[in-house]
């Protein structure tokens, strides 16, 4: 059996204490993983001075350089995995076997991981918005002839990483190009990509003693936490919210993303139906940013009715198949106690599965040995109903009629918003809303994402913080 060590400041290290992690049809162990304990977590970050001031030694654009060739290595060449080797296809075919993805989703995530360290150049001049590399390694500069200076918040970033799908891995990768040491705790049924993007990135000629690599439990995690002077977290409502207080975590929670149509587009939602599908269905409706509702003044059974036939015709596929479009669950029993709250909520008046009129075998289904949860689509007459504002990891959607007057108070924070509407005095409100985290203006899918424009968050001031600068450029001795 596959074991992955732990890496301590980019040393592998082999636990007494392991688990393993089944695979997800068989259940049989299939990958066993080294635990780190609190107590050594905590005295390895001890070093982080030491370890930041390793990475300083590099020039910011040696870094974005390397980065670059890390993208190109992490796509197509074999790397370490603990004492063994692995190819890029033995690397979506465990992830697939450990999280229950299809190939075809493995590999979008795959190429979305790739691509975010491919134009890492772009993506930190968005975040930075277009300083040059060279201020992080002066302190300062100009940008639009003024001065600036930053200098770093912490001397690491600590992360605690989902399960849900590989592509997240890509908000975290920017911080190593801008010169700040990684402290990372995988999710138990996806180790397999943090670790990969370390190994390209040493391959790429980044400095080992920058990375370190811990699966670990519960009280691990939370150490990393306490011990790392910035961190992100990525986990539900109840694991976020003890955290909630600590601005040195940015958290990654539920998203409760939605599209949003105007009264004066309403007429004319047949149009914008591949939209919303898209925005629901996407990544089989995993990410933060799938849209969970589509809030709307008017027609909402009529909207619930098309994208229900239409999302209806989703079932399970073998996960070699290049159209497989819904991933299932590696606990059943997770897929079970979603689908139970589902039906308990539309015991409440004022909720309908406008699915259920197209699928009459229900939503929780089995297939080749695996349990899926097949998409739903509800109708809710108003944003008052429990079920209007949920979000769930399969493709599910509610459609929450809402006067337009009200929907800002009424939807409540929101990741992504995809606003479809002529209304100047609808965007001017989206605009204004502290509650919206980003904003799409027209028929633009949840899912779209540019990653010079942060979603959540923006990594470089969660990284860095600006500070007043001047300088007299030449002094003058008596």
């Amino acid at each position: 059996m596959l074991h992955l060590p732990i890496l301590r400041h980019g040393r592998p290290y082999r636990s007494l204490s392991v688990s393993s992690t089944p695979h997800f049809r068989t259940k049989e162990p299939f990958v066993e993983l080294s635990l780190a304990n609190p107590g050594l977590i905590r005295r390895d970050l001890l070093q982080a001075e030491r370890t930041w001031s390793i990475l300083q030694q590099y020039k910011a654009q040696d870094l974005l350089r390397m980065t670059k060739r890390a993208a190109e290595f992490f796509l197509h060449d074999p790397l370490p995995l603990g004492e063994a080797w692995q190819t890029p296809e033995e690397y979506v075919a465990q992830i697939s076997a450990t999280t229950g993805l299809p190939l075809v989703m493995v590999r979008k995530n795959m190429m979305k991981i790739y691509g975010v360290m491919a134009e890492i150049d772009h993506v930190i001049s968005g975040l930075t918005r277009g300083i040059e590399p060279a201020v992080l390694d002066e302190g300062y500069g100009e940008v639009n002839g003024h001065a600036v200076s930053f200098f770093p918040r912490g001397y690491n970033l600590g992360v605690v990483l989902p399960n849900n799908s590989p592509g997240v891995h890509s908000l975290w990768i920017p911080a190593i190009a801008m010169k700040i040491p990684l402290v990372l705790k995988p999710g138990s049924a996806e180790p397999w990509s943090p670790y990969r993007v370390i190994q390209a990135l040493i391959k790429a000629g980044f400095p080992p003693e920058v990375f370190s690599y811990y699966p670990t439990d519960h009280a691990g995690a939370g150490e990393i936490l306490r011990s790392s002077d910035r961190c992100m977290l990525f986990g539900d409502v109840g694991a976020v919210k003890s955290w909630r207080n600590d601005p040195r975590v940015e958290l990654h929670g539920p998203g409760y993303s939605k599209i949003v149509i105007g009264g004066d587009c309403i007429d004319h939602f047949d149009r914008y139906l591949d939209v919303m599908i898209q925005s629901i269905a996407e990544n089989s409706g995993r990410s933060c940013i799938n849209a969970s509702g589509v809030w709307v003044p008017r027609r909402g059974r009529e909207i619930a009715d098309a994208l229900a036939q239409r999302l209806a015709r989703i079932e399970p596929k073998p996960a070699d198949d290049p159209d497989a479009q819904i991933a299932p669950f590696a606990d059943p029993r997770v897929a079970e106690r979603i689908s139970n709250m589902i039906d308990k909520g539309l015991y409440e008046p004022g909720a309908e599965d406008y699915t259920a009129r197209y699928r009459p075998g229900g939503r929780l289904v089995t297939f080749d040995g695996a349990t899926y949860l097949l998409p739903t689509i509800l109708y809710c007459e108003s944003p008052e109903h429990g079920l209007a504002n949920r979000e769930f990891l399969f493709p599910f959607a509610s459609v929450v009629e809402c006067p337009e007057e009200q929907l800002l108070e009424a939807m409540g924070p929101t990741l992504v918003v995809t606003a479809i509407t002529h209304s100047e005095r609808l965007k001017s409100r989206l605009l204004a809303s502290s509650h919206v985290g980003r904003l799409n203006l027209g028929p633009i899918p949840t899912m779209k994402i540019g990653w010079d424009q942060p979603h959540e968050g923006n990594l470089f001031e969660h990284l860095y913080a600006r500070r007043a600068f001047q300088q007299v450029r030449e002094l003058v001795h008596p």
